[in-house]
């Protein structure tokens, strides 16, 4: 049995060799969440989800507003005093009062609602350039929040009117107390005009003179002062629940949901990538293994893709016949997969070349694989069919019932003997006998097998039994249990040769590695690796 030759292991790819890198593409960047797509969609449908419960559970809120128009407090309203300096308001002072302790007091006093919330639900914007303070408010209901916001304008002017009156009550006060003070030095005066000479009257009488007009000038002030409007400004627009502005950002908090658990899911997606590695393509195939590619087998999705993958068996089996020399020993290994479809489409593609293949399995597969191997045969085209006639048989009248009947033309069965070598007639012939193989007696291994019925494909066969009654000559492929759990398929392999099957998508890196470091310590050279798809292996 002719072996592949040796050194066929890439070093650089097991040993990190002078390989340069290979550039990470957009594609490669696409393809883990592409892969991982179960948990991106898991992860974006939870936020959905989450979104919706917030939205349906969670009242909406609405938001009502009022506008006070600000007004200086002045001596008078009707004189104009140009920029005066008792014109100026402080509209930052002014929207510090209205958002101050003593309104939100009252806010929360009259619905019996915590200041803290009060607070968040109360907002007071100032327009630039502009005397106006604009309330607004965020209650669940319509009712909530126009009585809050109209409350929230009334107290801000209850509040700055009550500071003006006290204002106001204090420079009266003094003003009081002045004219009580200098209302007792006119009367101390006329005392002493009454009593006084003709030398010092003069100088009393204008001494009152000028206490009577200081008194005058307190009270003219005070008249001022007493007269003064204290009336901070107006509700210009109040709320009311026809003018209530209602939060519509339903659809806002879905997508918020759904593009936030979309992201969760990609991060998600690569962190799981990065503890558990899988073969996603050719390349990581071979950076792995280190094994040339012997093809790539596409999966069975639609029923017109059939023939594609057939096509893509047999270009495999040409592959696997191009490096091997019979009597060849084959073993198909995986890490943890299945590779019972991979090993009947191969065992069928070689027979049609006219191989007699022996598929070897000692894992409970053998019915498995011949179900298989009749499917594919069933597939073949009829020139490669032996099966299957190239021409249906002509219809012909029955002269009794006149009734159409169609000839059953037998079929004729592929001789057991190699193409050209047919028994010789001669009597006095020499009949060649093959020579039986030391190394399988030795073995004890059976070169005849009676109890595997052949199954034609082609020009060749397929038979079927376990590793221990493989046949000695032909192409033996062996359907080795998962070498995780199971070391046949290695120990096989030290017999012959392997293939490895590799599987895109579920075959673990790890595992894989793993796989090719137990071969290449058992001293096998596998052929290459087949890269299957979805559907196949």
């Amino acid at each position: 049995m002719a072996d592949a030759p040796p050194g066929s292991w890439s070093a650089d790819a097991l040993g990190g060799g002078g390989t340069p890198a290979r550039t990470v593409t957009l594609t490669d960047l696409l393809r883990v969440p592409l892969h991982r797509i179960r948990l991106v969609g898991a992860v974006a449908a939870f936020g959905l989800l989450a979104a919706l419960g917030y939205v349906l559970l969670m009242p909406g809120a609405v938001t009502a507003s009022a506008v006070v128009a600000v007004r200086p407090v002045v001596t008078d309203a009707f004189t104009p005093s140009g920029a005066a300096a008792d014109r100026a308001v402080n509209m930052n002072v002014e929207s510090g009062i209205a958002t101050g302790t003593e309104v939100v007091q009252r806010l929360a006093a009259s619905g019996g609602y915590d200041q803290g919330d009060v607070r968040d639900a109360l907002e007071v914007e100032v327009p630039t350039g502009g005397q106006i303070l604009r309330f607004s408010y965020t209650g669940r209901t319509a009712d909530v929040a126009a009585r809050n916001v109209n409350l929230a304008a009334q107290s801000y002017l209850d509040v700055r009117r009550t500071m003006y009156e006290k204002q106001r009550a204090e420079m009266l006060r003094r003003y009081d107390e002045s004219i009580a003070e200098v209302d007792k030095q006119r009367e101390a005066l006329q005392r002493r005009i009454a009593g006084a000479k003709n030398g010092a009257l003069d100088a009393a009488i204008a001494e009152l003179g000028g206490t009577n007009n200081q008194l005058t000038q307190l009270k003219s002030s005070r008249t001022e002062i007493a007269a003064v409007d204290v009336n901070p400004g107006w509700i210009t627009q109040s709320a009311e629940n026809s003018l209530v502005s209602s939060d519509s950002h339903t659809l806002l908090y879905v997508l918020a949901g759904l593009l936030g658990g979309a992201l969760v899911g990609v991060v998600l997606a690569y962190a799981w990538e990065s503890a558990d590695r899988r073969v996603r393509s050719v390349h990581d195939g071979w950076d792995v293994t280190g094994l040339p590619l012997l093809g790539t087998v596409r999966g069975r999705l639609f029923r017109g893709r059939r023939k594609a993958v057939d096509a893509d068996i047999r270009y495999v089996a040409m592959a696997i016949a191009e490096r091997v020399r019979e009597p060849a020993r084959v073993a198909l290994l995986t890490t943890r997969e299945d590779q019972t479809v991979i090993t009947a489409g191969l065992a069928v593609a070689l027979a049609a070349t006219g191989r007699d293949v022996y598929v070897a399995d000692d894992s409970g597969r053998l019915e498995h694989l011949r179900t298989v191997v009749l499917a594919d045969r069933d597939r073949l085209p009829a020139t490669a069919n032996p099966a299957r006639p190239l021409v249906p048989a002509p219809r012909v009248a029955d002269s009794v019932s006149g009734t159409d009947v169609t000839e059953q033309i037998p079929v004729r069965r592929p001789s057991p003997y190699p193409v050209g070598k047919f028994p010789s007639l001669d009597p006095d012939a020499t009949i060649m006998l093959p020579r039986a193989s030391l190394s399988a007696t030795a073995s004890g291994v059976s070169t005849v097998l009676d109890n595997a019925e052949e199954v034609p494909v082609g020009a060749g066969g397929v038979r079927f039994g376990t590793w221990r009654q493989r046949a000695a000559t032909g192409v033996v492929l062996f359907n080795a249990p998962p070498s995780e759990a199971d070391e046949r398929g290695v120990a096989a392999a030290r017999q012959g040769t392997a293939v490895v099957v590799v599987e895109q998508d579920r075959t673990r890196q790890g595992d894989l590695r793993r796989l090719a470091e137990r071969l290449r310590a058992a001293g096998v050279t596998p052929l290459g690796f087949v890269l299957t798809r979805s559907g196949r292996g």
